[in-house]
């Protein structure tokens, strides 16, 4: 019932990943989800939204500390997003790349509201950072370990969540010779500059460029005939 509505979705979404769940000021919340409105029709749109929220989640899902500010409830209220953030904070990598399936609030979008948008990127951002530190770093212990194939793979991964970092992607091709994987780390490569000549119109930088005449050159000499 609340999510199928945009503005509680994002009631709730700010609330939940507020740094520490620190209560938010009322003027900054209407300022995000109602910039439209005229400061009396914005606060009187919060609290329909807070009594919706109420009304779905119980009397004591929000919580006010005095009368500006208003806070998520957690516990009982759990957000998988906020649990990586604390698992990325204690070094639990494992857990963080559990959590991740994927965009934070994929495909949500708040027309009009376009300092909340701007807002939602930056968490979006961060956390598929904490996805790709997370992956890469367990790419490591895996590799430590050797356990190549879960290196490989998890390698893999750190570069998808961090799809524009030609950074990430030369450490985990780099890698991925290491390990013996030259086809895999070629294949990368080529995704890669597929992608960036379809969104960016742009080709990959000299450096990159460099590692892959290295990797072929590496490969072809063991006979792969790449």
């Amino acid at each position: 019932r609340l999510l199928a509505q945009p503005k509680l979705t994002a009631l709730l979404a700010f609330l939940a990943l507020s740094p520490d769940n620190r209560p938010q000021r009322r003027d900054r919340i209407v300022a995000l989800l109602w910039p439209e409105l005229d400061q009396a029709h914005a606060r009187t749109a919060l609290r329909k939204a807070v009594h919706s929220v109420r009304s779905a989640l119980g009397p004591e899902a929000l919580w006010n500390r005095g009368d500006e500010e208003i806070a998520l409830a957690m516990p009982p209220v759990w957000c998988d997003a906020v649990e990586s953030r604390a698992a990325a904070d204690a070094g639990r990598m494992l857990r963080v790349h559990e959590l991740y399936k994927g965009e934070l609030l994929e495909g949500f979008h708040l027309s009009g509201c376009g300092e909340f948008q701007h807002w939602l990127d930056v968490e979006r951002t961060e956390a598929r950072e904490r996805a790709a530190a997370a992956a890469w770093g367990l790419a490591c212990i895996f590799e430590r370990d050797q356990r190549f194939t879960d290196a490989g793979m998890m390698a893999k991964r750190a570069v998808r969540y961090s799809s524009d970092d030609e950074r990430v992607l030369r450490r985990t091709m780099t890698m991925l010779q290491r390990i013996g994987d030259h086809v895999g780390a070629l294949k990368l490569f080529d995704e890669f500059a597929t992608r960036m000549r379809q969104e960016l119109d742009a080709d990959p930088s000299p450096e990159t460029l460099r590692l892959v005449s290295s990797l072929r050159s590496s490969a072809s000499s063991l006979g792969n005939g790449i």
